[in-house]
């Protein structure tokens, strides 16, 4: 098969692939799918770094915005803790620069800190040296400031697509262990729509290989609908994401991966001037944005991304994915472990 099949696909093929079913070490036992906690996950970035302004907001004019982000964050951490919920908290390396005892405070809660890039620049807007040295910046800040070895990366904008699967190799190369930039939906702005919609391994050109956990997508009418993660949390009914939760653990017997930003717990933020579609997208519903996190908490036990893959590896609930060349293409064959 060529490009990406898609998971609905894959359930039917012929061609079967290797489970990876051996725990990392630190992983926990098996467990029914279904009862897994799920994945939490918080793009740590300010509202003047997001992609809906960024076409009015010049990077090197970031520092004469208030920063919000270290007291967002903060909010966060204290609600998290009334839960007992871990998370992983992907760090913009610009943030880390300005607010290490921030990061410190992340890492000493007991949370996973992971890499969100230095400078917030979509993948596909960068040369393969760009990404690297992007990469290695933002990794070594991040890890000067937690203290602790960084091994997730999540792209800006969900940016790792067909045309800049490359960055899957450097990933690989760099040492990461997973990432978690690859949405499984079409959008205006990022998606690959035929990838597979719950964990998977790719296996690199090099030898190496790095693990991917999708963000939560529901399927529904022949199509992957995204839910439980930032706009769509925060935007979309929340009946609609209570159908998606339970119909995603009945249905696929999983459990989900949620992701919001800082800002969007935020409504009294500085308003930004940008497009209609921008200003709608970013500012809707900022003022209910923290209730229905905090329902989700009550609902759902959550772990960060790091330790949700080594249940999902301990549960033998990772597929194996082939990324044969570094290319705009790639052969993927996955079946359903469950």
């Amino acid at each position: 098969m060529s490009y990406i099949d898609s998971e609905m696909n894959a359930t039917s093929a012929s061609t079967s692939v290797k489970s990876s079913s051996s725990p990392v070490p630190g992983s926990v036992g098996a467990g029914a799918p279904g009862s897994l906690p799920g994945g939490l996950s918080v793009d740590v970035e300010d509202y003047y770094h997001v992609e809906a302004f960024a076409d009015h907001i010049r990077p090197e004019d970031w520092s004469q915005y208030p920063r919000r982000v270290a007291d967002n964050t903060r909010r966060i951490l204290e609600l998290f803790g009334r839960f007992n919920a871990k998370a992983t908290f992907f760090v913009l390396g610009w943030v880390a620069e300005r607010e290490p005892a921030l990061v410190r405070e992340i890492a000493a809660a007991g949370h996973e800190v992971a890499c969100h890039s230095h400078t917030h620049r979509r993948v596909f807007t960068t040369s393969p040296q760009e990404f690297r040295e992007d990469l290695r910046r933002s990794r070594a800040t991040i890890e000067d400031a937690s203290g602790e070895k960084v091994e997730g990366y999540r792209a800006p904008t969900f940016s790792i697509l067909d045309k800049s699967l490359w960055a899957i190799e450097i990933l690989a190369e760099e040492g990461f262990f997973y990432d978690s930039s690859v949405f499984p939906v079409k959008h205006d702005l990022y998606g690959m729509s035929r990838a597979p919609r719950f964990p998977y391994q790719w296996s690199c050109r090099s030898g190496k290989s790095l693990y991917e956990i999708p963000p939560l997508t529901v399927r529904f009418a022949g199509r992957n609908l995204p839910a439980a993660g930032g706009g769509y949390l925060r935007i979309l009914p929340m009946w609609y994401t209570r159908w998606a939760l339970r119909r995603v653990r009945r249905r696929d017997g999983r459990s989900p991966v949620v992701y919001f930003h800082p800002w969007e717990i935020d409504p009294t933020q500085p308003r930004i001037a940008g497009s209609l579609k921008s200003r709608l997208r970013h500012y809707s519903n900022l003022g209910r944005m923290e209730a229905r996190v905090n329902e989700l908490l009550t609902r759902l036990k959550f772990t960060s991304l790091k330790s949700y893959l080594q249940h999902h590896l301990a549960a033998g609930l990772v597929t194996t994915a082939m990324h044969p060349e570094q290319r705009n293409q790639l052969s993927i064959s996955t079946h359903h472990a469950i």
